[in-house]
This record gives structure tokens, sequence and C-alpha cells, in this order.
């Protein structure tokens, strides 16, 4: 492999990695859009038993070939480069513009969770019972544990193990999951300040996860498709409370720097928080930058169809 097919491949992986900071945007579909989604998995799957005992053998030449290292480590760091670089700055939106970047999130969402139903064949009380339950769980979640989730590294852990799941199914974002957990805010934060413990337990969970999950939702997908995206339609749409731009804050907590962060927050509307902290509600701001967010799904997705059609007719 010559050094432009690196240097493409760690390119893809930064659009990969940049779609996977932003709550929505799945980094599994710019996988797909950019023609590496099938190698990818594939990648991903060989990482077994196999590998494992070839490692611990030091046969490392066959390790690296087992797991197709020369396609893995550039898509990799391309992620990584990426995703360090913007970590930052979506702290700082975060903290500067939060009715902005949540509006935003919100169309995002509603947009993925529109072409994730597009998926399901045919819908039945089954699909929908499946649908109920998933966005009943998120809905849940978000109203007991609006912002707090456990620091401790098992919670850390077990987000990244969670999380990275979503990177290997086009329409489903990591950084979605994340902020379903109540984390996605505190890994930024760790990322962006280079905070190496959380970031490795973080790491670790992540490796774990996509090892052990890729085979089970590929085999969820296989034999209960259309249940378990059903599902995951749920959790997208249960977790709108969880992005709605306007909230009073009800209960607060002092964390470990001294500083008082919001405990529990209710939603209110747009009037309701201009009259409570005098501030503008940025009503057209949001509106527009929800818009925004709905077609940039959208557009990706149009993408990804213009160019597995363009595939698709150069084997006929």
């Amino acid at each position: 492999m010559n050094f432009s097919r690196y240097l493409i491949l760690a390119l893809k992986g930064c659009a990969m990695g940049m779609a996977d900071v932003v709550p929505g945007v799945s980094g599994g579909t710019i996988a797909f859009i950019s023609g590496i989604y099938e190698e990818l998995l594939d990648s991903i799957r060989s990482v077994n038993v196999t590998a494992v005992k070839l490692l611990l053998k030091g046969r490392f030449g066959e390790f690296w070939r087992h797991v197709n290292g020369r396609f893995l480590l550039p898509v990799l760091a391309g992620i990584a480069v990426a995703i360090f670089s913007l970590a930052r700055l979506m702290t700082y939106l975060l903290d500067h513009h939060p009715i902005a970047i949540w509006s935003f999130f919100f169309g995002l969402i509603i947009a993925s969770a529109l072409l994730v139903a597009q998926q399901i064949g045919r819908w039945n009380w089954r699909i929908v019972v499946a649908f109920l339950v998933g966005a009943a769980v998120a809905w849940w979640i978000t109203v007991a544990s609006p912002t707090q989730t456990p620091d401790d590294w098992w919670f850390i852990m077990l987000s990244g193990a969670i999380a990275i799941c979503a990177m290997i199914l086009p329409g489903i974002s990591g950084a979605f999951i994340l902020l379903l957990l109540g984390k996605y805010k505190f890994i930024m934060e760790a990322v962006g300040n280079l905070d190496i413990p959380v970031i490795v337990i973080f790491v670790i969970g992540a490796l774990a996860g996509i090892i052990s999950f890729s085979h089970l939702l590929s085999w969820l997908l296989k034999h209960w498709h259309d249940l378990t995206v059903s599902v995951l339609m749920g959790f997208m749409v249960g977790s709108l409370n969880k992005v709605w731009p306007w909230k009073e804050v009800v209960e607060t907590y002092v964390d470990s720097h001294g500083k008082i962060q919001p405990l529990l927050e209710s939603n209110i509307s747009p009037g309701t928080f201009e009259a409570l902290y005098d501030k503008p509600a940025l009503l057209p701001e949001a509106i527009l930058l929800g818009i925004v967010g709905f077609l940039t799904i959208y557009g990706i997705e149009i993408l990804a169809r213009i160019i597995a059609k363009k595939k698709e007719n150069n084997t006929l």
C-alpha cells in the first residue's frame, strides 16, 4: 500500500471522527459514503480469538495481516485526530452557545430517527411495541438523570463500550449515545483537556465494546433487523427530551473544581425562558439551526444514495 492510499484512508477516518463528535451524525454513515464500510466491519470482526492468540505468541506479522492493520491503523488514526481536534470546540459551543448547539442537535436527531425508520421493512404491532419501549427507556433515562451520571471508572468504561458500537451502524451516532448517557460533555472535556486516565478508561471500554458487540449487533440485525432498528429509533425519539434547547435549572451541585453545575433541569417554552432568565430565547436562530441540522442529515443520506447507485450501475 502506497503513501497516498494511507493518506486517503486517514482522511476518511477524519471524516468519520468529525461525524462521531456530533450527536445525530453517524460515523458509520460516513464510512458507507466513503466506500470503506464493509472493509471496516470485516476488519473489526477479525479482532477475535485467533488474533489474540497470534498476538500472545508474538507472531506480530501474522496478527497485523489478520486484523488488516494496514487498513485499520490509518482509519483509526484519522478518527483520533478529528476527535481530539474538535473536542475543545464542542465544549466551547456547549458552554457559550447552548441554545444554538442544542437546536442544531435537535434537528440532527429528528432527521436521523426518520431515516432509521426507513430501514424498517414492514411495520406491525411488534415493531411499534419495540419502538415505544426504546423511546420510553430513553425518556426515562433523561428524566431520571438529565445531566448527572456517575463519573466512576466503570460507568466511563460502559459509556465507551456502548457508544463505540454506533460507529458500525449507519444512522446511529456514538455522540448521541454519550448524550443519552449524560457523558457527552464530560468526555469532550476530558479529550480537550487531555485527561489521560479518563481517556484510557474510555478507550478500554470502547475496544471491549466494539470487539464484543460488533458480532452481537450483526447477529441482531441479521435475525431481528426490524425489531432492533425500531428500538434504536425509539432511543432517538425518547432522547429529544435531553436536547430541548430551553431548560430551567431546578437543582444544582458543586463539582470537583468548585463550580456550580446543573443537576436537575426541566424543559420550558422559549417565552418562559425569557421571563425566568431575562435573556433572549433566540427562537429564530434556534429554528434556523434546527432546520440546518435536519437538512445536514438528509444531505449526507442523499449523497450516500447517489454513491451507492453509481457503484451499482458500475457493477452492471
